[in-house]
């Protein structure tokens, strides 16, 4: 096989590493200049490609193709599922049922509509390409969230979207398979075997696996502990285990992967940032990898299915989705730009072919057309989102000023949390302190400051607040005190509770 060619095996191992560090030094430069990544990982797959350097000859067929989409579908569902917080969507519970029933399904039916009367497609194949075309894209979304100019209920809406969408599509896809087989309509056998994939077998295993996996690393924590960068492994560990004991009894083991995750997510149980962290950067790495693949030809063949009827069909499927969302915001408070937002920034990309090359890859019939389509969407959708995330502000009136980000609960951490609290001095060394030291030095009139640096799950699950605490993400805590001019002699107190 292809894959197990020396050759090829370490041609692949060079372009993981590859990309691996071109992510990381551009990382920086991409974030400041707006130019939407996976336009730039495209174009290293063009350059490694046939029309480039002729190292990647990536096809349909391509066993690596097979595996690392499975890998990347695998922890997209699995990382959209354990980092959302269930009292945010309860607490959210009517955006959350906007954004996905009115929103996402209604899309997804338009997009089949157009599908079936514009290019002559079988309603099952449009209810595929439909689903398909709906799914956002994990890495330009993650690019927008993590802006500080973004307006915080455009975030939400968009946060609660891209962790719950693909649950919601993947079950469609499903369930069209069938109708696309040599036998046309299901069978009653079809239809049994499929309702004991969809809501027994491919759920029942992620949530038996997310269960048992928190179960023994509960355990563990108490007995010996979990050393912090092995317990940002596991979470790897428990979406492959899920994924592998669905499939071992015949079931989804996307299902599975998602079900695993909701699962972990629902335990509510506390979590090291670095479970999430490590799972979510795995994920785009992964996600990059996959687009250099893709790039290195297999998304341009999208070119070669142009013609008037799918130009015009794509023109209205980047239409259909602000339409939608419009008519599923309305009569909220959200304001307007807040609402166009939300129903502009749709972006297509892994996601969309991911889930289109699952009916290709089982040899559905009249399913390879599809993924052709969903490449030319996927790079139009590329061009005008990507592109358009230059206008979101980073600064002026969409980003709070900072006595506007101060919270003013009414409690202040305890004594029993003292433990949580660091504090960064003069010398930049930071030490744990009590909450009796931290009042000493604030008494003195020195410059002080503190910052509630917790994750975005740990903070919205918690009632826990520190008056006069400055709310902002650690991973960009040095550049919003550099944005607010902090002076260097200030003390930091640290609430990471």
């Amino acid at each position: 096989m292809e894959f197990f060619n020396p050759h090829f095996f370490v041609l692949t191992l060079a372009l993981v590493g590859v990309v691996i560090i071109i992510a990381a030094l551009l990382s920086g430069l991409i974030d400041r200049s707006d130019l939407p990544q996976i336009g730039v990982f495209l174009a290293l797959g063009a350059m490694l490609g046939p029309a480039g350097l002729g190292l990647l000859d990536i096809t349909l067929e391509s066993p690596i193709l097979r595996i690392v989409a499975t890998l990347s579908l695998v922890l997209v569902l699995f990382t959209d599922a354990v980092g959302l917080s269930i009292a945010e969507v309860r607490r959210h519970g009517a955006l959350a049922f906007r954004v996905l029933g009115p929103g996402t399904l209604l899309s997804a039916g338009l997009i089949a509509l157009a599908g079936w009367l514009m290019l002559g497609l079988p309603f099952a194949c449009a209810a595929i390409l439909g689903a398909a075309l709906v799914s956002t894209d994990p890495v330009m979304l993650r690019g927008l969230l993590r802006r500080p100019g973004l307006p915080g209920p455009v975030r939400l809406a968009l946060r609660l979207e891209s962790g719950l969408n693909d649950a919601v599509l993947l079950p469609v896809v499903l369930l069209a398979m069938p109708f696309l087989g040599h036998g046309g309509f299901p069978s009653q056998t079809e239809w049994a075997r499929l309702g004991l994939d969809l809501f027994l077998l491919g759920p029942g295993a992620g949530i038996a696996v997310g269960l048992l996996a928190i179960a023994a690393l509960e355990m563990t924590r108490r007995k010996t502990g979990v050393r912090r960068d092995y317990e940002s492994l596991y979470s790897l560990g428990v979406a492959f285990a899920a994924f592998a004991a669905a499939e071992a009894v015949h079931g989804s083991g996307f299902l599975a992967a998602f079900a695993a995750g909701i699962t972990i997510a629902a335990l509510d149980v506390e979590l090291c940032d670095c479970f999430l962290e490590y799972g979510e950067t795995t994920a785009e790495m992964t996600l990059l990898f996959t687009f250099v693949l893709f790039g290195s030809s297999l998304i341009w063949s999208g070119f070669t299915v142009l013609s008037w009827p799918v130009f015009f069909f794509a023109v209205i499927v980047v239409s259909i989705r602000p339409i939608a969302f419009f008519v599923s915001l309305a009569g909220t408070r959200l304001d307007f730009r807040s609402r166009l937002l939300i129903a502009w920034f749709g972006p297509r990309g892994l996601s969309s072919l991911l889930l289109i090359l699952l009916p290709v890859f089982a040899a559905v019939p009249g399913t390879e057309p599809l993924f052709f389509i969903c490449c030319l969407i996927v790079l139009l959708s590329v061009a005008l989102h990507g592109g358009s995330l230059m206008l979101v502000r980073r600064d002026g009136a969409t980003v709070a000023a900072p006595e506007m980000a101060v919270t003013a609960a009414a409690s202040v951490p305890t004594e029993s949390s003292s433990s949580s609290i660091s504090r960064k001095n003069e010398n930049q060394q930071a030490e744990l302190i009590t909450i009796p030291e931290m009042r000493e030095i604030q008494q003195s009139g020195a410059p002080n400051l503190v910052l509630d640096v917790r994750s975005d799950r740990n903070f919205a699950d918690s009632n826990l607040r520190a008056v006069g605490a400055l709310r902002i993400p650690s991973d960009r805590a040095v550049e919003r005190l550099a944005e607010l001019d902090v002076p260097r002699q200030t003390w930091l107190f640290v609430f990471c509770a």
